[in-house]
């Protein structure tokens, strides 16, 4: 402890810096930042910005790029991502953000992306499904996997997806996004002998037009799949993540 001390008072290592080290998480007017949990559980704590002011976001935004090189934030509005780009523009001159949907992956310039041999593909139904598609992209982006994206292929056409069969058989695992009943994923895993991970999107009309109709058929399925959440794009990038980076690993 006292080396890190020493650190600190030699300005080598900033106090939010080495309150990560002792105890995992920094504390700050915006609440706690755990910067171990990608050492904990393999994936970053991404920032929930729905229901945070854009100061709390950014706020916390900075704690993670200075604890950790980088910061994930999902559901961020256009008033966060203001926010994020001043602030970060401020303490952060070098720093890039990218974003993709309403999701934003922020980095330092000491931030090093991993890669992995392996590859993501994921599939959305209809344009509705694509915000979703997008926080699960910028997870698995983040984790260094290869994405294959394809997109606007529902079963109301179901030639759409038997074009795209020779694709959907070459990625490691299968993210697939759809609204309505859900029947996308559920399609797309009785034609591969990949992992499937099925999102149901909250779209549709009336009754179950709320994404449960689709959650409910994801849930019954007849062909082997996992289900997450509804709109639970990050969820479904982390779960992908995590099986892509065992398949990586596997052939070290």
């Amino acid at each position: 402890m006292r080396d890190l001390l020493e650190t600190v008072a030699a300005g080598e290592l900033s106090p939010a810096e080495a309150e990560a080290e002792l105890a995992g998480y920094v504390t700050g007017d915006a609440g706690r930042f755990d910067a171990a949990r990608e050492q904990r559980r393999g994936i970053p704590e991404a920032i929930f910005a729905a229901g945070k002011t854009p100061a709390q976001v950014a706020e916390l935004a900075g704690t993670a790029v200075e604890t950790t090189d980088r910061a994930l934030v999902t559901r961020a509005d256009d008033d966060h991502v203001a926010a994020l780009e001043s602030h970060l523009g401020e303490e952060y001159p070098d720093a890039t953000l990218e974003r993709r949907g309403s999701s934003v992956l922020a980095y330092g310039p000491d931030y090093e992306r991993p890669t992995l041999e392996a590859t993501v593909g994921i599939v959305t139904a209809g344009t509705v499904d694509g915000p979703v598609a997008d926080e699960a992209q910028i997870v698995c982006e983040d984790a260094g996997a290869t994405i294959d994206r394809i997109d606007d292929v529902g079963v109301a056409a179901l030639d759409r997806v038997l074009d795209q069969a020779d694709r959907l058989r070459e990625a490691d695992v299968l993210i697939v996004a759809a609204g309505r009943e859900g029947a996308l994923p559920t399609v797309i895993a009785g034609l591969v002998d990949t992992p499937v991970i099925g999102v149901p999107v909250a779209s549709g009309y009336g009754h179950g037009g709320d994404g449960e109709a689709a959650l409910s058929g994801l849930l019954q399925s007849c062909t082997v799949l996992s289900v997450v959440n509804i709109d639970a794009g990050f969820v479904a990038g982390a779960q992908a993540a995590l099986i892509a980076r065992a398949i990586d690993h596997s052939g070290e």
